[in-house]
């Protein structure tokens, strides 16, 4: 049998490491099939529903490994799906290699059917993007592909006309005019040296060290630097805020966290960014400037592994530009250890309070069932090793306040784009890369039922993930941005009748239970983590339920009174379920 272009690429990815591609087949990938069909043995294909998940996929892959994720989708409207996963992949600076087909080459500019030019379309998304003219080209370009999607943590994009991917693999019929060889590369990768400068470290050392009441930062970049960022926490005595993507970079438990910040953060971690004097962003490039000190009143240090990442909020005072484990551990010997503990002790105390709260919101009596109560369940229930793939909306906020990350716990969402429905397809990549694990996708309704034919990809992938939920019957988030604007909702909650996603999971033979009612939360939770397949609980929550900010602004408070009065519809039901929410808080 002739050996073919396709398989070339197959192979190259292999030795790259990699072992799965996600896909949907089609008529301008035959040959990129017929390649992965030759050696299924060294590269698995995932066949899922819709090209987007397959992207998620990818995306999620590669946020929960660190390897490069891979996706495959066909010539003109199947590699035009794919960019929102891909999109995903981009601004949360997770490594994925796209590849698609393209028409023959010799119709290419007739205006062929489903001739779309993918490399264009792909223009901004990808970091490197090619189109395969020769067979020669492979495997140099899958080599810079995928080494460029390392580096700059980011997309990569390979397109592979039909003609291309059947040719002969050694063929190369055309005369070599230049002084050049076809490319001849190796499958490796160098990352750049992590260790930051040492004046700058010793720079930083210097405002660390002089602080009064610092604080560390830190995002996804600091999720490998647990151990380091607890440690620099401990010698400075300064308690340490996470963002959302950074949840796990320490254990929600820790006596240093004051947990999130933002919109779905804590009160304590707004408090705190008003207090200090000395911010230590470590791994994040967080977005939120009005969640940040206010340029002047704190002078600001930021380990940032991307030179063109750092200070690009803030007037950042000293950079440092390196890997956040290998920058803390030089970083370490040079602080000197605090002993004044009253800063710290102030905010571990407002912690304390704070979670008091949380766990009054957490009440089994609330029906319909409060949102909060749902994710304690989860919570308790789940192992210490669980892995939970959250989707956009309010379920971020109840996740970010109600998970728990404890032991090896890990939590993904799409950070930076926030796009709805990558919750489910997370889960199924994250499963596949780790199969001895729990894995969980909690999910809203709304997202949910973009790509909820991806739970029968689950289901004929023989994988165990658990889906959970939170069915408001709306689209949560915006309606609680519409009115923080002082606007009355509209246009965000679904008709009658209340979706049952449950006789969806018994149709594709996983597990199914609705739930409408408290009492039977916790039993329901119980028999879907149990089950030995792929299971979901969907559970209609209180859709009134606000998810109000950590520490409500003058402005938000005037906002949220100005959509009352202008004729919010649902008003009497939120103004109840705010009562309810504020005398629970007092009788804790």
């Amino acid at each position: 049998m002739a050996r073919i272009a396709s398989e070339t690429l197959i192979e190259r990815l292999a030795e790259w490491g990699v072992d799965t591609v996600f896909g949907l087949p089609g008529d301008g990938i035959n040959g990129l099939m017929e390649g992965l069909r030759r050696h299924q043995d060294k590269v698995r294909f995932v066949l899922v529903h819709h090209e987007e998940a397959a992207a998620f996929m990818a995306a999620g892959y590669a946020k929960a490994t660190g390897r490069i994720g891979v996706c495959l989708a066909t010539s003109g409207p199947g590699g035009l799906h794919l960019l929102n996963g891909l999109y995903d992949a981009k601004l949360d600076h997770a490594p994925v290699l796209a590849i698609t087909g393209m028409q023959e080459t010799t119709v290419l500019g007739t205006g062929y059917q489903q001739e779309v030019h993918l490399d264009k379309a792909f223009g901004d998304v990808a970091e490197y993007n090619m189109v395969i003219y020769h067979p020669a080209q492979l495997p140099a370009l899958v080599d810079i592909a995928v080494r460029t999607a390392y580096a700059r943590r980011g997309v990569a994009h390979l397109s592979v006309p039909n003609d291309i991917q059947v040719a002969d693999a050694a063929a190369d019929p055309w005369k070599h005019v230049g002084p050049v060889r076809p490319p001849r590369t190796a499958p490796c990768y160098l990352p750049a040296p992590g260790v930051p400068r040492q004046e700058d470290l010793e720079r930083a050392a210097q405002v660390l060290n002089a602080a009064e009441r610092p604080a560390l930062l830190v995002g996804a970049g600091a999720l490998h630097a647990r151990q380091e960022v607890l440690a620099v926490a401990e010698t400075l005595a300064a308690p340490v805020i996470k963002t959302l993507v950074g949840k796990a970079v320490v254990p929600d438990d820790s006596p240093y966290t004051t947990g999130g910040l933002g919109l779905l953060g804590t009160r304590p971690s707004e408090e705190l960014v008003e207090d200090v004097d000395v911010l230590f962003m470590i791994g994040t490039n967080f977005p939120y400037t009005k969640h940040l000190p206010e340029p002047g009143t704190a002078r600001f240090v930021q380990l940032e592994v991307d030179p063109a990442r750092a200070g690009t909020r803030v007037p950042t005072d000293v950079p440092l530009v390196g890997d956040a484990k290998e920058g803390l551990s030089a970083l370490l010997p040079l602080l000197e250890r605090r002993t004044d503990l009253r800063h710290l002790v102030k905010y571990q105390e407002k912690m304390d309070k704070w979670r008091r709260e949380l766990r009054a919101l957490e009440n089994p009596e609330r029906d319909p069932i409060a949102p909060q109560y749902l994710v304690s369940v989860l919570d308790e229930l789940a192992a210490d090793d669980a892995i939970l793939a959250c989707d956009s909306g309010t379920v971020a906020t109840w996740a970010a306040r109600h998970w728990t990350i404890r032991g090896d716990r890990r939590f993904y969402l799409s950070g930076n784009l926030a796009t709805m429905a990558p919750g489910l397809p997370y889960a199924l990549a994250m499963q596949h890369a780790f199969p001895g694990r729990q894995v969980i996708a909690y999910v809203g309704d709304g997202g949910f039922a973009m790509l909820m034919a991806e739970f029968l990809t689950a289901a004929q992938h023989g994988l165990p993930v658990k889906v959970v939920i939170n069915n408001n019957n709306a689209l949560g988030q915006i309606l609680w941005e519409q009115m923080v604007l002082g606007y009355p909702e509209h246009g965000v909650r679904y008709a009658e009748p209340w979706a049952d996603y449950s006789s969806w999971a018994t149709a594709c033979h996983g597990f199914g239970a609705k739930v409408t009612r408290p009492g039977d939360l916790r039993g329901a939770v119980e028999r879907a983590l149990a089950h030995d397949g792929p299971a979901l609980v969907d559970v209609d929550v209180d859709p009134n339920e606000p998810p109000m900010p950590g520490k409500v602004s003058y402005q938000q408070a005037v906002k949220f009174a100005q959509a009352f009065v202008k004729g919010q519809p649902h008003r009497a039901a939120i103004a109840t379920t705010l009562f309810k929410d504020r005398i629970q808080k007092l009788g804790d």
